[in-house]
């Protein structure tokens, strides 16, 4: 099994980036021209890798290799995305891998691209991309190619090697438990060991409500492979486990005026098998919260009329701080209730949110996350 932390060190080792590996400052896959982008970059690392694992690398400084970082991204549902735009798609796995000196929020991402040996290619036009398209790595390049191509293999030898040497052992494993039960320790840190091999920590603020249990800052992670599989700074959870499984419920608190309630959002379940191996299955639960739409209609165009405010400048007053507060979720009730403006108002108020409190951007990022699960689901 692959010490995922031990991964990401040894292909930072190779300075450069190269036709396996790719590294990131960030990506954002919320808009056509970051889709577009990311895209490409998989098409390529496919097509230059047909025999062997690729990688690409997010959270990385470009100049100095630096780790920094990025937000947890928890969307099971990034195949979907390839399976849409390209022909003969690889298997593609996003992984969320904690560093003891980055802040409890972040994450390097860690994506694994597995190539199926046949050309991949763009299926249809996105962006400023043309269906059809083929992408191969030209060095740290991700390069168009109008013409036929042969797939060579060149790199199954390096990364055979990087993965080997990234293997994980037993002090590897005991350092990893160790280091979460120690920084989690305020939050009731536990451990479980599934099949005699797997070892899954977690932890999170306990609260029961008419005799449920249910965490608030859950962090949960398969120490083996040094993966963090669940983070959420928000939303409640309830956790169920036996000797085989290990079960996960979010829950998302939505509401207008007041009129809050918790809505099931997705149900994730982690099995492990004998072989020593596991597979993570998740099913999208939500059913988003249905209202009038006349009355839908007059708070969109009051938290309109906030966001206005924000843009130019103007202060809020105590009674639109509240409302303020619900801004992200408003636009997202009313979203899903079929105002589909409401999306673009959505994003169109991020940079007046980050800057105005954390908070707020907090929420604003809880709601696109929340969001872009329904979306690819």
């Amino acid at each position: 099994m692959i010490n995922k932390r031990l991964l990401i060190k040894h292909l930072l080792a190779h300075n450069d980036e190269n036709s396996f590996y790719d590294k990131k400052r960030k990506i954002d896959i919320s808009h056509k021209e970051g889709k577009a982008k990311f895209l490409k970059h998989i098409c390529a690392l496919s097509n230059s890798n047909p025999k062997n694992n690729s990688y690409i690398v997010i959270g990385i400084e470009d100049e100095d290799n630096k780790i920094v970082g990025v937000d947890f991204f928890d969307d099971s549902k990034i195949q979907n995305l390839i399976n849409a735009y390209l022909t003969s798609p690889p298997i593609v796995q996003y992984e969320n891998i904690p560093f003891p000196h980055l802040p409890d929020d972040k994450v390097v991402g860690l994506v694994t691209i597995r190539a199926t040996g046949k050309i991949t290619s763009l299926r249809k036009n996105i962006w400023k991309y043309y269906g059809g398209s083929i992408f191969l790595r030209d060095g740290s390049m991700s390069m168009p190619k109008v013409f036929d191509i042969e797939i060579k293999d060149v790199n199954s030898k390096t990364v055979e090697a990087i993965e080997i040497n990234a293997q994980n052992n037993i002090e590897h494993t005991l350092d990893g438990v160790f280091d979460f039960m120690n920084k989690r320790k305020d939050y009731d840190a536990k451990y479980k060991v599934f099949k005699e091999y797997f070892v899954v920590c977690w932890a999170g603020q306990k609260k029961v409500v008419k005799q449920e249990t249910f965490y608030s800052r859950v962090d949960i992670e398969l120490i083996n492979e040094q993966v963090r599989l669940f983070f959420s700074a928000l939303d409640e959870v309830s956790i169920f486990l036996d000797d085989d499984s290990f079960k996960i419920i979010e829950y998302v608190n939505l509401g207008l005026q007041g009129s809050n309630k918790y809505y099931q959002l997705e149900e994730t379940i982690i099995k492990f098998e004998n072989n020593a191996n596991y597979n993570i299955e998740t099913k999208l639960l939500f059913e988003p919260p249905q209202y009038d739409k006349k009355v839908l209609f007059h708070i969109y165009n009051t938290s309109n009329a906030i966001l206005e405010k924000l843009k130019k400048g103007i202060p809020i007053t105590k009674r639109e701080e509240i409302d303020l507060k619900n801004l992200p979720a408003t636009y997202l009730i009313c979203y899903l209730n079929l105002f589909n403006q409401a999306l673009d108002k959505l994003n169109e108020a991020k940079p007046y949110l980050k800057a105005y409190s954390e908070e707020l951007y907090l929420l604003h990022k809880e709601t696109l996350r929340i969001l872009r699960k329904v979306k690819y689901s």
